[in-house]
């Protein structure tokens, strides 16, 4: 594949949220190793410290516009719309139709847009469960079906993503599935971690009891389904301890050690809210066994969960629903063991069974390592992107460059 510039278009600063640090730099590094120039636009309106700043980052170009004082919905994307053209890219990457990114992109005309699509926003999505106003829902959802089918590509994190926006009249050859990867930078030197275990589980107050971890932000599961499941395995193994790492968005984790208190199981869980990234290795390490538990619904099915991959990066032996992208990270009883979603008591015995089996354990973590750097490293990933940007810059039915873009570029 020729050299191209790609500009990656954000819909927000690279923190707090993962969208762009998780998924798009790591991603743009990958390319920028294969050739590529990549520049991440950013509008940082929610990490204002970061506005008008530019660096490099491994080779990446990393700038974030100058938020306006005024007016500053129509300043922002006015500002994003003239940093793409400055940048003159060879194709425009918009990562979320959604927000300001994708309110430039449709004022963009002659760069070849890709969409990527990461999680499910609309009906039965991301806008019933965030504070957003009517507008804001409404927008969104609009922005969610109409932008990919105005672009020449489109990438998805997820399976189900896929089929949604074939569903949204998308040829399958213009959607590319285009799941989150691990990186050497960024996971490179965790199989280390476990020497610092038995120091670290002294410091917490686990000892040598059998430890469940629960890595997570809340969204997935009902707390009162969590805690079932841990009082379940408290049952069988009265030693057993529950560690959960993470906090969620609105404050669900006093909802889950609330029903722990109600269960009699509160004791036995500590509850650490967050762990530092180079920390975080070390942390994992100490669960015997990892839970993630997945209601069946379609936020659930739609996302594509980079703590899964941090998970089997650290070869932790998986217990997960049968939940949308669960089922392609993990081979059952391989990789994980993957769990019917309808059957809300059959964690449990799964957990207990592992929890008393350690070469099970052993195995099933080894092979999760194994298979996350052989399916799922972004040094393998970025061919997909590539294709995609192939397709693009050659336009839909093999129309030419430059011919594909969206709006009005007056």
């Amino acid at each position: 594949m020729p050299a191209r510039h790609i500009v990656m278009l954000a819909p927000f600063a690279l923190a707090p949220k993962a969208t762009m640090s998780a998924r798009a730099l790591p991603l743009a590094e990958a390319l920028v190793a294969c050739g590529h120039r990549v520049t991440l636009i950013l509008p940082p309106w929610d990490d204002p410290a970061q506005s008008g700043r530019c660096w490099r980052e491994h080779g990446v170009t990393v700038r974030n516009i100058s938020l306006p004082r005024r007016f500053e919905t129509a300043g922002i994307v006015h500002r994003l719309r003239a940093a793409v053209r400055a940048a003159a890219p060879d194709v425009v990457h918009l990562f979320k139709p959604k927000g300001h990114g994708a309110l430039a992109a449709l004022m963009l005309r002659g760069y070849p847009l890709v969409v990527d699509t990461d999680d499910w926003e609309g009906p039965g999505g991301w806008n019933e469960v965030n504070p957003y106003s009517a507008l804001q829902r409404a927008l969104f959802a609009w922005q969610e079906r109409s932008l990919p089918a105005r672009a020449a590509a489109a990438t998805a994190a997820s399976r189900t993503l896929e089929t949604q926006l074939w569903g949204f009249g998308l040829a399958p050859d213009r959607v590319t599935y285009l799941p989150n990867g691990v990186t050497a930078r960024r996971h490179g030197g965790w199989h280390a971690a476990t020497q610092e275990a038995p120091a670290l589980r002294r410091a917490l107050g686990l000892g040598d009891a059998p430890t469940v971890l629960l890595y997570t932000r809340f969204v997935e599961f009902t707390p009162e389904r969590a805690v079932a499941t841990f009082a379940a395995v408290r049952r069988a193994l009265p030693a057993a301890r529950l560690l959960v790492i993470g906090r969620g968005f609105f404050g669900e984790e006093r909802a889950l050690l609330d029903r722990a208190h109600e269960a009699g199981v509160a004791e036995a869980i500590v509850h650490l809210p967050w762990v530092e990234r180079d920390r975080l290795p070390a942390h994992l390490a100490l669960g015997d066994v990892a839970l993630l538990p997945y209601d069946d619904t379609l936020i659930n099915r739609a996302k594509c969960s980079v703590k899964t991959l941090d998970l089997m990066v650290a070869a932790r032996p998986i217990v997960a629903d049968a939940v949308g992208q669960n089922r392609e990270y993990l081979e059952h009883n391989v990789s994980g063991v993957l769990v019917p979603p309808d059957d809300p008591g059959a964690l449990a015995p799964a957990l207990i069974g592992l929890l008393r089996d350690e070469g099970r354990r052993r195995a099933i973590g080894a092979a999760a390592r194994e298979r996350v750097w052989r399916e799922f490293d972004w040094a393998r990933l970025v061919e997909r992107a590539e294709a995609a940007y192939g397709r693009a810059a050659r336009g839909p039915r093999g129309a030419g460059r430059r011919t594909q873009g969206v709006g009005a570029d007056g």
